[in-house]
Parts: C-alpha cells; structure tokens; sequence
C-alpha cells in the first residue's frame, strides 16, 4: 500500500469540441480511468468560446446542449483551478468551439514514484507532448526513412 501522501504527476488537459458536441463518450472513458485506478480526478471546467472570442463557463450540471453527456463529471472541483484558467483556456480554443479543462493525477505512478522517494530520489521535472506533436514528430521520422 502507498503512503497517500505521495502523490504521481498532475496534468492539467484541455480537450476542444465543436459546439453542440455531446461528450457522453469522452466521459465514459475518464470514467473507466478513475475506476481503474489509472487517474485521480481533481477539477474539470467548462469553456465555451464565441465566435467573436467572448468565454463563458459552462455548467455541466445544467448543460443541455453542448458537453451534456460530460454532467457525471460536474462535480469535480478541488480548488486547483481558478479564474485565470478560464483565461488560460480561452486562449488556446478556437471561435465557436467549447472546452473542457480537466486536472488529474496520475496514480499509475505512485509505485514508481513511491520506490524512487524511497532510495533518495525526486521528481524535479515532469514534460508532455501534446497528440499533435507526437503525431507530427513520427510522421517526419517516417518521411526521413
């Protein structure tokens, strides 16, 4: 068993859908990941961009239209997301599209985490690769061959 006080890397993940997207898959699928064990859910935030630029926040819970199907997820909310995440967000969507900010731990790696704090160890930097880049980098790896 792990101490819980140990916790894995946290990610914060923003998703971009098309205005009217239901997103009942989407949220299937975080489901299945906190059930498994696989994340830590901490906070997820909505975001819907107009066409003129203008963000609002979108209440899942009342959602009726666009991210509907992500209203299972409307309670999570453990402070670690603020007003200037809204901005955050609103500034990597694009016009007439909704977003969804999510804030998840990474549980899968406590052990090693745990293991390396163990023998002296820390976890000083963590990086992501966003799809797009890694999508890009093994396309050009491919076209170098």
């Amino acid at each position: 068993m792990s101490d819980p006080a140990i916790h894995g890397p946290i990610d914060v993940l923003v998703l971009e859908f098309p205005t009217g997207a239901g997103g009942a898959a989407t949220c299937q699928a975080v489901l299945d990941l906190i059930d498994r064990g696989t994340i830590r859910l901490y906070d997820v935030m909505a975001v819907s961009k107009d066409a003129d630029g203008t963000c609002t926040l979108v209440d899942l819970a009342a959602a009726g239209g666009s991210l509907a199907g992500l209203a299972a997820l409307a309670g999570a909310g453990s402070g670690l997301l603020g007003a200037e995440d809204v901005d955050d967000a609103a500034r990597v969507l694009d016009p007439g599209t909704v977003g969804v900010v999510l804030v998840y731990e990474n549980t899968w790696s406590i052990p090693f985490v745990t293991a390396a704090l163990e023998e002296g160890g820390q976890m000083v930097a963590t990086s992501r690769l966003t799809v797009q880049e890694i999508m890009d980098a093994l396309d050009a790896a491919e076209s170098a061959d």
